[in-house]
């Protein structure tokens, strides 16, 4: 079982930034898969963007719509990810959840979000 906690969300104005955090119990996060997704109010939860596992620094991809926006990272030491949001619009108002997903195992673990809102 591995424990995920989101953690930087807010309230921030439209063009303005926030960074998510994403902590994991693991003791070795290139074993995962991580990804950032996020439910806005009344729609479906949706990709935002991953970074794959493995040693070498891991690969990233991104939703359309956060694309040169948003920067996912990991922090390997600290077994964590990062979600860096910039130019923020209403339109990312949203409940952002972290995933990990076993690069072998398949198996899944969820964190119970955090709350983005963004708002003049």
């Amino acid at each position: 079982q591995v424990q995920v906690v989101e953690s930087g969300g807010g309230l921030v104005q439209p063009g303005g930034s926030l960074r998510l955090s994403c902590t994991t119990s693991t003791s070795n996060i290139t074993m995962y898969e991580m990804t950032w997704h996020r439910q806005p109010p009344g729609k479906d939860r949706e990709l935002v963007a991953g970074i794959s596992g493995g040693p070498s620094g891991g690969s990233t991809n991104y939703a359309d719509s956060v694309q040169g926006r948003f920067g996912i990272s990991r922090d390997i030491l600290k077994n964590a990810v990062h979600l860096q949001m910039n130019d923020l619009t209403p339109e990312d108002t949203a409940v952002y959840f972290c995933k990990a997903q076993g690069r072998y195992s398949g198996r899944t673990y969820w964190g119970q979000g955090t709350q983005v809102a963004v708002s003049s």
